[in-house]
């Protein structure tokens, strides 16, 4: 689905002559290609939806570390630019979850793996990434996990 959604977006763009959202799209097709390369590597025919939103989400993760830089160096465009990736990419993820379903969904993670502290951390974090992959903030997750223990 999320595969054949690029190259629909990719063609669509190309048509209307959206040169950044066609430079977008490309970077994750891009992105793509190499998360399924790994996956050859691991004896699996291609990357799971799963690693393609969570390859997407670091994406995003990284634009917004940059944007972060540009705008202390005084370098507006570049931010705009990264800003718009962000846009684009964001059109491929599903809805993001708020910060109360974020809480309701670790609290139900940390039930089901019978978490008790700070060192079970990894496998909450397994748990909320197959379930939510593409779906929530996991930097925001640390600091909700961190709060509750």
């Amino acid at each position: 689905m999320l595969r054949e959604d690029l190259q629909k977006a990719l063609k669509e763009s190309m048509l209307a002559k959206d040169t950044q959202r066609v430079s977008a799209v490309r970077l994750i097709i891009a992105g793509m290609k190499e998360k399924d390369v790994d996956a050859r590597g691991k004896g699996q025919k291609e990357a799971s939806e799963t690693e393609l939103l969570s390859m997407m989400q670091n994406m995003i993760k990284q634009r917004k570390d940059s944007i972060e830089m540009y705008l202390k160096g005084n370098r507006q465009d570049l931010a705009d630019k990264e800003q718009a990736e962000i846009n684009v990419i964001e059109t491929f993820l599903p809805k993001q979850m708020n910060d109360e379903e974020i809480l309701v969904a670790v609290k139900a993670a940390v039930a089901d793996t019978g978490a008790t502290s700070m060192k079970d951390m990894g496998k909450i974090m397994g748990v909320l990434k197959s379930k939510y992959a593409g779906q929530m903030d996991f930097g925001k997750v640390s600091g909700v996990i961190k709060t509750l223990f």
